[in-house]
């Protein structure tokens, strides 16, 4: 497939990426760290094809980003205290919880019955994610490739492979998201971040 960028700016951008995401095609965009690729989060095919356009192993999960903390309910089959407080704090921001996903999700987004969701902090990705709803969302490029900062890089390593680019201009990169798993009433750090054992510790205080 033909490859198309479209400046974020534009009139028709948000809406043609809806019309993609919602026919099970994947979207690229940018977010606080690096572009990333979205599909539909119900659509087990749309979620195959982030692993086929990225080359990824089907073993890795599949991440969810929010444009609402209040879509969390669509995400999560339950929250504990830890959670919804961890979201308050630090969403929009660099802070990906792991919950219990809701079991009508499709199965195929995490091999377990968990899910990492984020809310991220970028004004296109939130004006996306509050049209669409929660997507499934993967980094922006090959498996095993450089994350991409820009939609030409995005475009030179998934050129004929997605439908639509959102152009945002440059992300910030930089350090992945913080990973907290909440699915124990004692959350656990899974990956170091920008947001630190103490800060944690500090909100759940």
């Amino acid at each position: 497939m033909e490859t198309r960028v479209l400046s974020a700016a534009s009139p028709e951008a948000f809406a043609r990426a809806h019309e993609a995401l919602r026919d099970g095609l994947p979207v690229a965009f940018p977010t606080d760290t690096v572009y990333g690729i979205g599909a539909d989060l119900h659509n087990p095919q749309a979620i195959e094809q982030l692993f086929a356009v990225k080359g990824r192993s089907v073993q890795k999960a599949i991440a969810a980003l929010l444009g609402d903390p209040a879509a969390l309910s669509e995400v999560a089959a339950s929250l504990n205290q830890a959670a919804l407080r961890l979201a308050e704090r630090f969403w929009p921001g660099a802070l990906t919880i792991v919950v219990q996903r809701r079991l009508d999700l499709p199965d195929n987004l995490s091999s377990d019955l968990t899910i990492g969701v984020r809310m991220p902090d970028h004004p296109v990705a939130l004006a996306l994610l509050r049209l669409t709803g929660p997507l499934a969302v993967t980094s922006a490029n090959l498996s095993g490739g450089a994350n991409t900062t820009t939609a030409q890089e995005v475009l030179d390593q998934l050129r004929d492979r997605i439908p639509l680019i959102l152009d945002g201009g440059r992300t910030r990169g930089g350090q992945p998201s913080t990973v907290v798993d909440c699915t124990t009433d004692e959350p656990r750090i899974l990956r170091a971040g920008p947001v630190t054992p103490e800060m944690i510790a500090t909100a759940l205080a």
